[in-house]
């Protein structure tokens, strides 16, 4: 990988944290518009331009994700458990992608005072929404550690897993071996992954609004989104979990399964 990927891997790594600060976020989102124009990202207005952009970075960034196992995330919440540690997990999620949606939108506030300034408008889209999806693959795998199914072992074979769970809303089958074996991202993944992006980089426009309107709005839309994908992965995998051999016991303060459920 060429220095410049190392740089922008770091970046967007470093926007996954839990405790990331509004001003260094906002300092964080802006390099990486940067390290996105230096990697030759400057013509995305062509929709095909930032959906190939974003589809290569999160494939590339995808293994760089930062996903504590159960151990690290006991260590680093010694009072929770069970679905509380999940919904720790989701609050903190939600923050980091509410923080990022406020900081993009905030910076095109701005730029709406300078037209030119305006042109740098899709890069800070692409990289906003990468930046997003680096923290939701960042809880996905973390959440799959809480509720007892973890992600497979191995780099390409994890990486294709993660990326399609998140893709997909769903969990990670454990008993379903060989998932992505010989391909980085083949084109069905690479397929998944365009079609959510897509409909991700959409919402992201609201960051367009005009002043103020703009941070408020594309905030809301990404902490709803990010709630939305931890209720359909928890309920996923508290599925799979009883449907596991031997069938373990359900977390504490996890609800009743519904009717019929396994």
């Amino acid at each position: 990988m060429s220095e410049r990927g190392d740089e922008l891997d770091a970046t967007i790594v470093a926007l996954t944290a839990d405790d990331v600060e509004p001003a260094t976020r906002r300092q964080l989102l802006g390099r990486l518009v940067g390290q996105a124009r230096a990697r030759g990202v400057g013509d995305l207005f062509k929709p095909k331009a930032a959906l190939r952009w974003m589809v290569d970075t999160v494939a590339e960034i995808a293994p760089h994700v930062p996903i504590r196992d159960l151990a690290t995330l006991r260590q680093h919440f010694p009072d929770l458990d069970g679905e509380e540690l999940a919904d720790r997990l989701v609050r903190n999620a939600s923050r980091a992608t509410a923080g990022i949606g406020a900081a993009g939108g905030g910076a095109s506030a701005v730029q709406w005072t300078v037209a030119p300034s305006l042109l740098s408008a899709p890069v800070l889209l692409a990289a906003e929404t990468v930046t997003v999806v680096a923290i939701e693959l960042k809880l996905t795998g973390e959440l799959h550690e809480v509720y007892g199914v973890p992600l497979p072992a191995g780099g390409t074979q994890r990486t294709v897993a993660l990326v399609q769970a998140w893709a997909n809303q769903r969990g990670v089958n454990p008993m379903m071996p060989g998932v992505g074996v010989g391909a980085v991202l083949g084109t069905a993944a690479r397929h998944e992954l365009r079609d959510t992006l897509l409909k991700r980089f959409g919402r992201n426009l609201t960051t367009l609004g005009p002043f103020l309107t703009g941070a408020a709005v594309a905030s809301f839309l990404n902490r709803r989104a990010t709630r939305s994908l931890a209720d359909q992965l928890r309920t996923d995998l508290r599925r799979q979990r009883r449907s596991l051999p031997g069938a373990p016991p359900a977390l504490p303060g996890a609800p009743p399964a519904p009717p019929g459920a396994p």
